[in-house]
Order: C-alpha cells, then structure tokens, then sequence
C-alpha cells in the first residue's frame, strides 16, 4: 500500500518466512525453485490480503466517522484501557468517554492498533450514544480480525455530537 512500506514489508517478510517454512516442510516433489516460487506466490497472496483488510477496516473508520455530524474534537474526553485478547483471538480495549458539555451527547471514538514500531494494524470506530452531562461512558473496542506479537492501542478520531 503506498505510504506505508514498513508496512507492507514487514508483514511480506513475515509472509514469506512462514511460507518459506511450509515450503521446507513440504514432500520434496518439487525442485528448490519450484518450492520458492510457491513461497514467494504465498508471501505475496498473505500480504495482500492483510492489506485489503486494513484498506478496508480504515474504510470503515472513515466512514462511521463521518456519520456524526457538527462532531468536536473530544480526545481530551476519552481514556483506553490496556489491550487484552478475547476468546476469538481478537484484540480488546476498554475505552471510557466523559461528557463534558452541559446537555446530553453522543460519541464517536476511532481506536487505532498498532504494532511495537508504530505500524497500523488495524482501526475500528466505537460509538457511544446519548451519554448525560457530566457522566461518563464505557463500551470495549474490538478489533476487525486477530492481531499478533505486541499491540498498542491508541485513539485515532474522537467525536462528540
């Protein structure tokens, strides 16, 4: 994906190391080029697929967020918890919102998921409806499909409306 290419080298070197380790794995029918080959072929179809999902996950994102209208910047208003992992494999924050204004609103909370050097991973948006002046609000944040090796959640886009 253009603009990211730690990104997309790091998982196609990951990628291509597991799917180097299937090929060596493998009966031995076919010759040392042959098995490279399918493991490039393989490194390539995963990376593109990780690719296609965060594309559309970030899709996604932008467009939730673009449903909460005459929204204010309410980042000051949002604290993540620490990221745990569900029962599906999925990647979980808590997130509470506090509601600052003097009526009642709703919040938009993009939550971004990245790995140990900074690379985005994913990004979900979290909605919060109808939370009363100076109350606050929690829900959990989920990601759009299982994430691996060290992950840091933090909040991308917060809206309040």
């Amino acid at each position: 994906m253009a603009g990211h290419p730690a990104r997309w080298t790091t998982g196609a070197a990951l990628a291509a190391a597991v799917a180097m380790g299937l090929a060596g794995c493998s009966d031995n029918t076919g010759s040392p080029s042959e098995s490279v080959s399918k493991a490039s072929s393989a490194a390539a179809s995963l990376a593109s697929q990780a690719n296609e999902a965060l594309a559309s996950a970030t899709a996604e994102a932008g467009h939730r967020l673009d449903e909460a209208k005459g929204g204010v910047d309410a980042r000051s208003s949002v604290k993540l918890g620490a990221p745990t992992t569900d029962d599906a494999g999925r990647t979980t924050v808590p997130v509470q919102v506090t509601n600052s204004a003097d009526s009642t609103k709703s919040f938009a909370v993009q939550v971004n998921y990245k790995d140990s050097g900074g690379n985005l991973l994913d990004t979900v948006v979290l909605t919060l409806h109808d939370v009363p002046a100076g109350k606050s609000a929690n829900g959990t944040a989920r990601s759009t499909h299982k994430l691996s090796g060290q992950v840091k959640a933090e909040v991308g886009t917060a809206l309040r409306y």
